[in-house]
């Protein structure tokens, strides 16, 4: 695999980057769906219309029209509790990745979370994964405006670290959050946690790569 030239910032997406949960995130939209949308949601549903954004967004893509306040607020709750109800002591680090962060700073690159999850998720997956030290900058959901695929939260990333999007790495798992780094002027490669590697490039990756091994050696 011949990775990109060094970049002068990296932002990195959680969900499906720094851990391999999306099969958590899928099932606990099948059930939801199906109790507060009373929508049956198909496999090309989860791979195309859910992967990638805020839930009032995929919510719009599902149903065709935009929630009201009261039930956007009513399904995120119930969506991200079962989450994390489902991934509660099941989360670990995409393999490769605690390497790959202590040689960005040893290297003093600097690098942030770009993530369309809420503050409570954020919370919930730091302190799962150990990572809450590693993380000082971020870009979260309530954040921005307009979620993934939208160029804004990598624009927003970019930019708390005093960056040109041009100069980050961004990593992402899914179709829309390539499409909003890429959008943004980033270097993206994806990981092959979520979308099929032709997905990822169509949507504007570079290239992709499975997880995080090796990372740090191309980084000495």
């Amino acid at each position: 695999m011949k990775l990109p030239a060094r970049p002068a910032g990296v932002l990195f997406d959680m969900d499906g980057v720094l851990t391999d949960n999306n099969a958590f995130h899928r099932q606990a939209w099948v059930e939801v769906a199906a109790e507060l949308l009373e929508l049956r949601l198909s496999e090309h549903d989860l791979d195309t219309k859910v992967d990638g954004g805020r839930n009032p967004e995929i919510i719009e893509r599902l149903t065709g029209r935009v929630p009201d306040a009261a039930l956007a607020l009513r399904f995120h709750d119930a969506k991200e509790g079962r989450y994390r109800d489902l991934a509660r002591g099941a989360l670990r680090e995409v393999r490769g990745l605690s390497a790959y962060l202590d040689a960005l700073q040893a290297r003093g690159l600097p690098y942030a979370l770009v993530t369309s999850a809420d503050r409570v998720n954020v919370d919930f997956g730091m302190e799962a994964l150990g990572f809450g030290h590693r993380f000082k900058t971020r870009v979260l959901g309530e954040d921005v405006s307009r979620g993934k695929p939208h160029p804004e939260p990598f624009l927003l990333g970019a930019a708390r670290l005093g960056l040109d999007p041009a100069q980050c790495l961004a990593h992402e798992d899914a179709v829309n959050g390539v499409r909003s780094a890429a959008g943004a002027g980033c270097t993206v490669v994806a990981l092959r946690t979520t979308a099929p590697e032709e997905a990822l490039l169509a949507a504007g990756a570079t290239l992709t790569a499975p997880d995080f091994t090796g990372w740090a050696a191309w980084l000495a």
